[in-house]
């Protein structure tokens, strides 16, 4: 037997909503011959607000993705293998990782050496150390989620299961001008990292319980824009940062300017959206004389890994007064 349609005025006359809603959602579970269709809609509901959007001014925007969030949903060897698995980077990034190589490689061969290099928020990488070895004494890497830093001591102890550095680690042998000496390199390399630390950079000394010697070299790539949820927290990530660092020492950072987002995965970790004055105000204010700027200007092509309009190499020395 044919039901006949109902229309509005039939929902406006006969629905009785009390009803619909004792029949239908009385239970997690949903009505018993439904057959869980309520839990099903109900997960998959979390599962897709688990990012949490919000709109702001009619426009999406990301919620943001705290450190709890990078050690429960963040996959270092996804975000290897999507960023990292070649020293051209990924596709849709357009060079953006042969400017942060190239432009590392200059500033450490113009002959300045240091004692100690810290890098705040390696994440799962290498590739910053692998530029900088060659002139430091000694290595001290840090970051904030173990999982990352497990990655790096699978790598340091020659497992076999460890990430391949190889190609990375040729690609700047060959801007240093010896391709052949990747394996040495790599070598030297794990002798060189002294330590693997957790860093909170929300932290006033990032490093606790860690009391470390303020050090002569700092560098930070990627790192404080996804760690802050706003400028605030960022310019106090900043002051943070800069007490490791030694009266005159050095700063290199790389930072992505104007992205909101980017992926691992298909899961997407906010950032904070700075701009290139933002940024050189900010160190300035933390006692800083910027030396050296370079930009990445990204192509407008399709990008799914993130929406970064561009990216800045910066290299700055921490006044002698501060």
């Amino acid at each position: 037997m044919a039901h006949n349609f109902t229309d509005d005025d039939c929902y406006e006359k006969d629905f009785n909503s009390w009803m619909y809603l004792e029949t239908y959602y009385i239970s997690p579970s949903g009505h018993v011959q439904d057959e869980n269709y309520m839990s099903f809609v109900l997960q998959n509901l979390v599962k897709a607000f688990s990012n949490v959007h919000f709109l702001i001014g009619g426009k999406m925007e990301l919620g943001f993705t705290d450190g709890n969030c990078y050690e429960k949903k963040f996959d270092s060897r996804i975000y290897l293998e999507t960023y990292y698995a070649s020293p051209l980077g990924n596709p849709m990034e357009n060079d953006f990782l042969p400017f942060v190589l190239k432009n590392l490689v200059k500033v450490f061969s113009r002959g300045s050496r240091f004692h100690t290099l810290l890098e705040i928020g390696c994440g799962p990488c290498l590739h910053c150390a692998l530029c900088a070895m060659e002139h430091v004494e000694e290595l001290v890497l840090s970051d904030y989620a173990s999982n990352n830093r497990q990655e790096i001591e699978q790598w340091l102890q020659n497992d076999p299961r460890a990430f391949d550095w190889s190609p990375i680690a040729k690609f700047v042998c060959e801007l240093e001008g010896n391709r052949e000496k990747w394996p040495e390199k790599e070598k030297k390399l794990r002798d060189s990292i002294k330590q693997i630390l957790k860093c909170d950079v929300h932290q006033n000394n990032p490093l606790y319980p860690v009391e470390l010697e303020p050090v002569d070299c700092l560098m930070t790539s990627l790192c404080l824009e996804a760690a802050c949820k706003d400028k605030v927290a960022y310019c106090t990530a900043v002051r943070n940062v800069t007490s490791l660092l030694k009266p005159g020492g050095k700063l290199i950072m790389i930072s992505v300017l104007n992205e909101t987002f980017y992926t691992v995965d298909k899961y997407k970790f906010s950032c904070l959206k700075l701009d290139q004055a933002f940024l050189e105000k900010t160190l300035k204010e933390a006692g800083y004389e910027i030396e050296q700027s370079e930009m990445f200007i990204a192509p407008k092509t399709v990008n799914t890994t993130s929406d970064c309009e561009a990216a800045i190499f910066l290299v700055a020395r921490k006044s002698v007064l501060s």
